[in-house]
C-alpha cells in the first residue's frame, strides 16, 4: 500500500504504508532510542506527532500485552527505514503492523530516515501529513493547512483519564515474568494525569506510594482539602503532550497547590507547568530531545546519568531565581532538574522511570518519598 507524504517546507515523497490506512497529520520529531519502540509509540506525550525512528530496523521484537505505556496510541503515526514483519521474542504476541492496525494509527517504511532526522535537526519540528487516500501534493498541502497545530491545541484533554482510579501495579519482575503487586503504601499520592505513562505509576507504587490518579482538570481546592484531611500526602504532576503555556487553568491550579505547601514532584510536562506556575515561562526548543541515551549531570553529586527524554519545550535559566538547579542536560546544557527554594517541590525534565531507557534516574521517586 502506497503512502503520500507532504512536509510543510514543501517536500513531497511516497513511501510504503502499514498499520491503518487513512490521512494523518502531525509534527515530525525524531527519536534516537535503539530499543523500546512499543513503549515509545504508546507514550501519550507523543500525541499529535509523527515519530521518526533513527534506529533503521523496527519491528524486530514484535509487540506484547505488557509493554504499553497507555491503553491507546495517541501519536499520529511512525516513520521508519525498514519494517521487520518476521519478529522474534519470547514475549511477543503480534507484529508491529498488527499493533498499529489495532490502535488505528499509520506507519510508513522504506523511508530515508537519516535524511528526515537531519532535516528536523536543521529546520526544527516541521508539520507533515501522511495519507493513503490523498495522492496530490496540492491536496495534501491544503489538508495540512487546516490541521491543528501543536502550539495551540490542548492534547492533554484528549489523553488524560476521564475519571479517577487507583493504580495498584508495581514494576515488571523478570524472574516471574509479571508485574509486582502493590504493598501497603506508607504515603498516599494524588497523580494529576496530563498523559501519564503506566510505568511511572508502577515506579511510584514500587517505592511505597498508594496511588490515586485524577483527571487533568482536577481542582486544586479538592486536593488541598484531601491534603488537610490527611487523605493524601503529596501530588505528582505527570508527563504529557503539547505546549505547556496554553494550559492556563492547569497552571493556576498548580500555583494554588504550591502556595498550600503540598509536597510536589513534577516530571516532563509537570516540570514545565511548575515553572510557568512560578511565573517563568517555558520556551520551545528547535527540535526537542527524544531518546533513551541523553546524558544528564546531577550537579549535587557530580554523577552523570544516562536518561530517557521526550520533550519539545523547556524551562528558562531564570528559574534559578526561585529554584536550585539540580540537573543539567549535557547535550545542550539546558536545565534538567530543580528543587524549589522554600517549597517542598522537586521536578525533572527527563523520564526517570526508564521505560524505555536506562535505570539510572529512578532514585528520583525515593527522593520524593524522603522529601515528604
Amino acid at each position: 500500500m502506497k503512502a503520500y507524504v507532504y512536509i510543510e517546507n514543501d517536500i513531497f515523497f511516497t513511501a510504503t504504508a502499514f498499520g491503518k490506512s487513512g490521512t494523518f497529520t502531525g509534527e515530525l520529531v525524531f527519536n534516537t532510542s535503539l530499543t523500546g519502540y512499543q513503549e515509545i509509540i504508546s507514550d501519550p506525550s507523543y500525541a499529535g506527532q509523527f515519530i521518526v525512528f533513527s534506529m533503521p530496523e523496527i519491528g524486530i521484537v514484535g509487540t506484547n500485552d505488557d509493554d504499553n505505556e497507555s491503553n491507546e496510541v495517541f501519536a499520529s503515526g511512525i516513520i521508519i527505514r525498514n519494517l521487520n514483519h518476521n519478529f522474534s521474542n519470547f514475549r511477543a504476541k503480534n507484529s508491529l503492523d498488527e499493533y498499529l492496525k489495532k490502535h488505528g494509527k499509520i506507519g510508513i517504511c522504506d523511508v530515508n530516515t537519516r535524511f528526515l532526522v537531519k532535516l528536523i535537526r536543521n529546520e526544527g519540528n516541521l508539520r507533515a501529513i501522511v495519507s493513503t487516500e490523498l495522492s496530490s501534493k496540492e491536496e495534501l498541502k491544503e489538508a495540512l493547512s487546516k490541521a491543528p497545530k501543536m502550539d495551540n491545541y490542548n492534547f492533554v484533554a484528549e489523553v488524560s483519564t476521564k475519571k479517577p482510579y487507583t493504580h495498584k501495579q508495581g514494576v515488571w519482575n523478570n524472574a516471574k515474568q509479571g508485574y509486582n503487586e502493590a504493598k501497603k503504601g506508607v504515603k498516599k499520592l494524588a497523580v494529576i494525569d496530563y498523559g501519564v505513562k503506566k510505568n511511572i505509576l508502577n515506579e511510584l507504587v514500587e517505592v511505597g506510594f498508594e496511588v490515586e490518579v485524577f483527571p487533568f482538570d482536577i481542582k486544586a481546592e479538592e486536593l488541598i482539602k484531601l491534603f488537610k484531611e490527611g487523605k493524601i500526602h503529596g501530588v505528582f504532576l505527570s508527563n504529557g503532550p503539547g505546549e505547556p503555556k496554553i494550559l492556563k487553568n492547569e497552571i493556576m491550579q498548580i500555583k494554588k497547590l504550591a502556595e498550600a505547601k503540598i509536597p510536589i514532584l513534577g516530571i516532563c510536562l509537570g516540570h514545565q507547568l511548575l515553572s510557568n506556575a512560578f511565573g517563568y515561562e517555558t520556551y520551545k526548543m528547535k527540535f526537542g530531545q527524544h531518546g533513551a541515551n541523553h546524558p544528564v549531570i546531577n550537579l549535587e553529586n557530580k554523577i552523570v546519568e544516562i536518561t530517557a527524554q521526550n520533550h519539545n519545550y523547556n524551562v528558562p535559566e531564570e528559574l534559578c531565581e526561585v529554584a536550585i538547579i539540580t540537573h543539567r542536560n549535557l547535550f545542550g546544557d539546558n536545565v534538567e532538574g530543580v528543587r524549589y527554594k522554600n517549597y517542598p517541590i522537586i521536578s525533572v525534565q527527563h523520564h526517570p522511570e526508564s521505560s524505555s531507557g536506562p535505570h539510572e534516574s529512578k532514585y528520583i521517586f525515593k527522593e520524593f518519598m524522603n522529601l515528604m
